[in-house]
């Protein structure tokens, strides 16, 4: 009896810290996944300074990978790539989460598989 008091009472702890989770969850509609990337290139003009090793920049770049050599990626305008960083950020942020809520049902399943079974009972 006092193994199933303790699997309970850690069991409860484990929902506990699940819903902590879940609270620290940043607003899903912000997320962007991908790679934000400073960029200097030169245009080709042989009289331009970037010929002279002067390049042009900074531009910024949002890089996604869609699969195996699948990638897509786009340009960003100065003013929007702090809100693009912080997006890449969220969808870090909620990755993480997910993960350690998913340990959680994990081992709140491995939990629920040792609880020893009433006698008489089938499953």
């Amino acid at each position: 009896m006092k193994a199933s008091n303790e699997l309970s009472r850690l069991s409860e702890l484990a929902l506990r810290q699940r819903k902590v989770g879940l609270t620290k969850l940043p607003p899903v509609a912000d997320i962007l996944r991908g790679s934000l990337m400073e960029r200097y290139v030169t245009c080709g003009n042989p009289s331009c300074k970037c010929a002279r090793g002067e390049r042009h920049g900074p531009t910024w770049y949002l890089s996604v990978t869609l699969g195996p050599g699948r990638t897509t990626g786009s340009i960003v305008p100065e003013e929007k790539v702090d809100e693009v960083r912080s997006g890449i950020e969220d969808y870090h942020k909620l990755k993480d989460q997910l993960e350690k809520i998913s340990d959680i049902n994990r081992e709140l399943l491995r939990r629920e598989r040792a609880r020893p079974r009433k006698p008489g009972r089938k499953g």
